[in-house]
């Protein structure tokens, strides 16, 4: 099969490699779907030692598909389904899954490959975490499962409730998807960014209240204050980058009693320092929150096939498998939201 071989910083080919025949347990689905990511895009920076252990390796992991083949043993999807899978399932028997706390699962492996044209799917995920889809469907939109089950979990554990005011700073596909889904939570959201296809992205498929362009308004924490009741400071902030700096002002956008939710992910080592007098007295919860649950992945499919939230809106092209390398560099540029790859695309 054509796959994208990922050999380190930089360095990601073309090439022809063996598809992977399915073991006990394991499907083989033809992918008809992938999408990039932004997480693609620091692992082909920067590597990643979670996402990535060795190399080479296959590379991507948002998909969705036919199941080609399976395993002996496979009970929940047959061949000629059309199926999304996620990146991750929890082993169920860890500390952490004891708990119901399935995100952090200690045996947590994540799946890679989605950009090529077949990928060969874990039985642990064949069980918990691949989905059949709605008749009605498409495999474009149902690539968008796992990136928005991410969010679903942030916007859940953050417990938004209709009325409250909330501010993102940070507005790639995930901010966006944050804001889409807090306000369908009915709370009103203000956000803030600097790139012009995402600033638009957030008026058409966001539907936020208020945009704030860091262009021309730097200073986000007072902006943002204009825009609350009496000016006290939102309900929730809600950082999006990943960077030290964002966490540290996100937190002065709160008001006292309200939430700062840090759900960018920032590098590895990186400190952080807040006012502790404004944090305590100022009654201010924080929190973060990481990766799915297979709770979560289905709710992020049922919000999807409801058409509540538009996907497709985030999709900035389409585009074949042998143009990832352009597809990463277009990200870099800041020229792209998503692009929806096409493995079988001429």
């Amino acid at each position: 099969m054509k796959s994208i071989q990922y050999y380190g910083p930089m360095n990601i080919k073309y090439e022809d490699v063996p598809i992977k025949p399915p073991q006990e347990g394991e499907v083989v689905v033809k992918v008809m779907s992938a999408l990039t990511c932004g997480t693609d895009v620091k692992t082909f920076r920067r590597g990643h030692p979670v996402l990535i252990k060795s190399t080479p390796s296959g590379f991507g992991h948002e998909f969705a598909g036919y199941v080609e083949k399976v395993g002996r043993n496979v009970m929940n999807v047959k061949v000629g389904d059309r199926v999304v899978a996620a990146n991750s399932a929890p082993c169920g028997k860890c500390f952490y899954c004891k708990r119901e706390e399935y995100n952090l699962c200690e045996n947590l492996d994540l799946l890679n490959g989605a950009y090529a044209q077949y990928i060969t799917v874990p039985s642990r995920i064949v069980e918990k975490n691949m989905l059949i889809l709605p008749n009605d469907l498409s495999f474009d939109k149902a690539a968008f499962c796992e990136p928005l089950a991410n969010v679903v979990h942030g916007v859940e554990r953050t417990d938004i409730k209709e009325g409250q005011t909330v501010g993102i700073i940070g507005i790639g596909p995930i901010g966006l998807m944050f804001a889409r889904l807090a306000k369908l939570k009915g709370a009103r959201v203000i956000v803030a960014g600097r790139n012009p296809i995402k600033l638009k992205a957030a008026e058409e498929f966001a539907h936020v209240d208020e945009i704030v362009d860091l262009k021309k308004y730097p200073n986000p924490e007072m902006i943002f204050k204009d825009f609350t009741e009496e000016r006290k400071g939102l309900d929730v902030a809600v950082e999006c980058v990943g960077l030290p700096e964002i966490w540290e002002r996100i937190f002065n956008c709160v008001r006292p009693g309200g939430t700062v939710h840090f759900f960018g992910g920032c590098k590895s080592g990186s400190k952080v320092s807040f006012d502790t007098t404004k944090m305590h007295y100022g009654d201010i919860k924080l929190m973060s929150v990481f990766h799915h649950t297979p709770k979560y992945f289905r709710m992020a499919l049922n919000h999807i096939a409801s058409g509540k939230v538009e996907v497709e809106k985030l999709i900035t092209d389409t585009l074949p498998l042998e143009k990832i390398e352009y597809a990463m560099q277009q990200h870099i540029d800041g020229k792209a939201i998503k692009f929806l790859i096409k493995p079988w695309m001429e």
